[in-house]
């Protein structure tokens, strides 16, 4: 292995613990955020056509990580980088994935479901699939690695399913309620504090990398081809799962653009807990994954979002459904 890519291993990476509160509340005021998009009718339009939800959802849970597994397997990165890019994959749809889907010319409505019920799902699956193929991957390196052994994984898997639960159960709960119950109200507000916590969220990721910014441009270098990787098999397998399964263009964009941008807010949420990961773990390559996700995720999203916008839909029999 490359002593370079050893060396961000070590990297401590500097967030107080006032900080990781104000984190906190800017991933669950997003989540809230989304929350008002939805609506009930997503779900009984699911029940009546789930076949692409399903799709999507499974591209986005299982096929995901599991391919990522074997992406480090195959590429050997520093054992903190494979175990960032495990966690990225385990963490569910990110928040600008309905908007870069709605660019993209995709199925909105599939979109907002599908984060809806990945968001959801994650208070189960995000834990479960990082221990289980983060587990298997350090018995992996263990077994082939010629830098050392990797201890295996510790952490307090009950507190990770608490945190996920407090991070996007709760936020995605009180909005579906505020949103049904108060419909008016909904309207009013929802495009204010979705600009407004994205902001919000944003500054938030900013001040993080300033307040590491010297450690930020060492490491970037060594995990920038990862990321790429990364996200350009995400956005590949849930395109062409979906359409392995003769799903519309439409559809196939969308899947694709959800399993391709990640919630890494919600990775970067977990990595500072330090009730999850001891502080004296080193996790220094997790952390700049997880980081840098959360900035090149929507640099491609919005790249082939701006490419979709300028290509007809065509459907499974060639017709073109829509031009420019």
């Amino acid at each position: 292995m490359n002593n370079s890519l050893e060396v961000i291993d070590h990297i401590r990476l500097n967030f107080s613990p006032a900080g990781l509160v104000f984190l906190n509340i800017a991933l669950s005021f997003v989540m809230f955020g989304v929350a008002l998009n939805i609506r009930l009718d997503h779900f009984t339009n699911l029940l009546k056509n789930p076949k692409s939800a399903v799709i999507g959802f499974v591209s986005q849970t299982f096929l995901l990580p599991a391919f990522t597994f074997l992406l480090v397997i195959i590429i050997n990165p520093a054992p903190t980088i494979a175990l960032g890019m495990i966690m990225v994959a385990a963490c569910p749809g990110g928040n600008i994935s309905n908007f870069i889907s709605s660019m993209a010319k995709g199925n909105v409505a599939l979109a907002v479901s599908l984060t809806a019920i990945s968001t959801m799902a994650a208070i189960f699956f995000t834990p479960f699939n990082f221990s289980f193929w983060g587990n298997h991957y350090i018995q992996f390196y263990n077994a082939h690695g010629a830098a050392g052994l990797v201890r295996p994984l510790e952490i307090d898997i009950y507190q990770m399913f608490q945190t996920v639960f407090i991070l996007l159960g709760i936020p995605v709960v009180t909005g579906l309620i505020v949103q049904h119950k108060f419909p008016q109200l909904t309207e009013k507000i929802k495009k204010p504090i979705n600009k407004g916590s994205l902001i919000f969220f944003v500054v938030m990721v900013i001040s993080m990398l300033m307040a590491n910014i010297s450690q930020f441009m060492i490491s970037i270098q060594l995990v920038f081809f990862f990321v790429l990787l990364q996200n350009g098999l995400a956005m590949l397998t849930g395109y062409f799962f979906s359409a392995l399964f003769k799903r519309s263009i439409r559809d196939r964009r969308t899947i694709a653009i959800e399993t391709g941008i990640h919630n890494s807010g919600l990775a970067l949420a977990l990595l500072f807990n330090p009730k999850i990961f001891p502080p004296e773990m080193e996790l220094g390559g997790m952390a700049v994954i997880a980081a840098w996700w959360g900035i090149w995720h929507i640099v491609s999203g919005l790249g082939i979002a701006w490419y979709w916008s300028r290509k007809p839909l065509i459907d499974n029999y060639g017709k073109v459904v829509e031009r420019i």
